[in-house]
């Protein structure tokens, strides 16, 4: 993984880890993300931690963005984290939208989950979150 020019999009995987089958939010969020300059690669429905990973790698991505709704994301978001440092990769800020608890995303926060939308979020503050989290710490 060579570093891009400054000048190149931003790299963007959206994902739908798990069995849900609900990928509205996820499509749109992608597209408001195209929208604004980022290059999507939308990794599709029921996708395993390992297939997340491989994906993001294989892309070089600059930002992962995890979309669910099926209440498992206190398992397999862990996961997607502890692959991505098994992989040497941890620096690829991870963000997330669905249905999460306060409570759950508080924990998943403190893992590692860089940001968290719930319902209600707009896509505004999602896209000005995932170019901060591109750029990196300031």
């Amino acid at each position: 993984m060579s570093p891009r020019p400054a000048k190149s999009p931003i790299r963007v995987l959206i994902a739908k880890p798990g069995l849900d089958g609900h990928d509205r939010g996820a499509k749109v969020v992608a597209r408001a993300l195209r929208d604004a300059g980022m290059e999507v690669i939308y990794a599709g429905l029921r996708q395993t931690p390992e297939e997340i990973v491989r994906a993001a790698l294989e892309e070089d991505v600059d930002i992962i963005g995890l979309s669910i709704l099926s209440g498992a994301h206190m398992a397999l978001f862990p996961k997607v984290l502890a692959l991505l440092r098994r992989e040497g990769a941890a620096r690829i800020p991870v963000f997330a939208g669905g249905i999460i608890p306060d409570e759950d995303a508080r924990r998943l926060r403190r893992l590692g989950i860089r940001a968290i939308f719930g319902p209600g979020a707009t896509l505004e503050e999602i896209v000005r979150t995932a170019q901060q989290l591109a750029r990196g710490p300031s």
